[in-house]
Formats: C-alpha cells, sequence, structure tokens
C-alpha cells in the first residue's frame, strides 16, 4: 500500500488490512488514524489509517549510525549483529581508522550516543556495542595480554602496580584477566575520567625511604647538622606505567 496507508468501511477493518499485509501483530505496528470513516446520506467516506512496523532498540540504533556516519562523511556498511538483550552492530569501511579514532575514542564516541538512541523511553538500560571489524576483540585481547605481563612484574618487584586511566568497559577487562591470579589483586582508584586500575601483589612489601641529606650520584652534602634518625621510615611504592590506553563494557569495578 502506498506510503502504508489502508483503507477500510471501519478503522478496525482498515488496522487489520494493514497487518495483514505487513506480517505483523498490533504491538509491532504503530499506527496513525487518518480518516475515521463515517456514513453519509449518499455514499459514505473509508476510514483510512496508516501503519508502519515499529522499529526494535536495535534496529533504531542501527538507523541512527547509519545517519551519523553520513553526516560524517564516512563510508560504511552498517550491520546490526545482534538485537536482543544485547545490541551489536558492526561496522566496515576502508576508512577504519577514522571510525575507530585515536585509541578508540571516535568508536566509544559513536557507541555512547547509539546506546542512548536505543534506549530512549526503556525502563531498563540495555548494553549497546558498535565494534568496527573486530577492534574490540583485538583490544581485549592486547588488555589481556598487558594485565598478566603487569601482574608478573608487580610479583617480581613486590610492589604495586597502577596503569594509565581507562575507560569502565577496559577497567573490566583487567579485573577479569586477573580475576582468578592468586598473587595478585586489582583495585580502581581516581574519580572519571581519569580513574584508573590499581595491581596490587601478594607480597607486596615496603620500602627504606632515604634521608634528603645524603650524598648521591656525585653530589655535595647538605652542610646543615641533621639529628639522627629515630627509626626508619616507610612507605608502599607504586609502580606507575604509562601505557596511553585510550578508549576502546570478570571482577566487578570498583
Amino acid at each position: 500500500m502506498e506510503n502504508n496507508v489502508y483503507t477500510g468501511k471501519t478503522v478496525e477493518d482498515a488496522i487489520n488490512a494493514a497487518l495483514e499485509d505487513l506480517q505483523i501483530t498490533r504491538e509491532q505496528a504503530e499506527i496513525t488514524v487518518i480518516e475515521e470513516g463515517k456514513r453519509k446520506l449518499i455514499g459514505s467516506i473509508k476510514a483510512q489509517v496508516k501503519v508502519v512496523k515499529k522499529l526494535t532498540d536495535g534496529e533504531k540504533a542501527l538507523a541512527f549510525v547509519e545517519e551519523l556516519i553520513k553526516i560524517l562523511g564516512t563510508n560504511a556498511e552498517c550491520e546490526l549483529v545482534h538485537d536482543g538483550k544485547k545490541i551489536k552492530i558492526n561496522l566496515t569501511s576502508s576508512e577504519s581508522s577514522k571510525l575507530i579514532g585515536h585509541h578508540g575514542e571516535s568508536l566509544d564516541a559513536i557507541q555512547t550516543l547509539a546506546g542512548a538512541v536505543a534506549n530512549i523511553g526503556r525502563p531498563e538500560y540495555k548494553k549497546v556495542v558498535v565494534d568496527c571489524e573486530d577492534y574490540r576483540k583485538g583490544r581485549e585481547e592486547t588488555l589481556t595480554a598487558l594485565a598478566n605481563k603487569l601482574a608478573n612484574k608487580a610479583v617480581e618487584k613486590c610492589r604495586r602496580v597502577s596503569l594509565e586511566p581507562m575507560n569502565p568497559y577496559e577497567r573490566r577487562i583487567i579485573h577479569s584477566a586477573l580475576a582468578n591470579n592468586e598473587q595478585v589483586k586489582t583495585l580502581s582508584e581516581g574519580n572519571e575520567p581519569y580513574r584508573y586500575v590499581v595491581i596490587i601483589p601478594e607480597n607486596e612489601t615496603p620500602y627504606e625511604r632515604k634521608n634528603r641529606g645524603e650524598k648521591r650520584f656525585g653530589g655535595r652534602d647538605n652542610k646543615r647538622e641533621r639529628k639522627p634518625s629515630d627509626g626508619v621510615k616507610t612507605a608502599k611504592k607504586e609502580i606507575r606505567f604509562g601505557t596511553f590506553l585510550g578508549n576502546s563494557g570478570n571482577k566487578g569495578e570498583e
């Protein structure tokens, strides 16, 4: 039917004709009554309704992403891979680096917006993942390998290791990768967007803090009189690891 407009003797007749033609249920239909229909002394006016199939949450997100890609001026194929409890949209493009962005920042931004669109009017949040040619899978493998490498480093040095700030999704990957490692534990510290993961070895030991006045690497002694120390001050030292990890959704995130 042209423009999805259907007619019938009554509104119900028109709706039923539309549902049969579109092969959908009433719950799946978005119905707009154009003319309720009425009888006249001579003849009658038929009822008219416009009926279209409601988009699923995934289809709404997909339509949004497709329009956004056009606005960005990038050519890409958008595919709705999953459309249930979890929505996944995959992008394929010869300009994938532009869609992914620096450390995945552009891809994360697209995902955030798509998630907002998919969850309009929903009482419970539905997770939306936007990927580009398996970027997220590769990122997860990289972070998992990094987590195990730094855990070994923390145990070897007997000191905690702090990673660079990550988004919640990537922090969860680190937590999950080390969840069953009995030699270390992980926690998150700091405030968003600078929240980061700390890997703490079970064999963590304090270290001795050197006196500032002592001679170092050929420097001159501090001429001020120094009082004997009452004792050795100790503190826990962290190894700050500059991973330059940007953005790319198991041990719970803290």
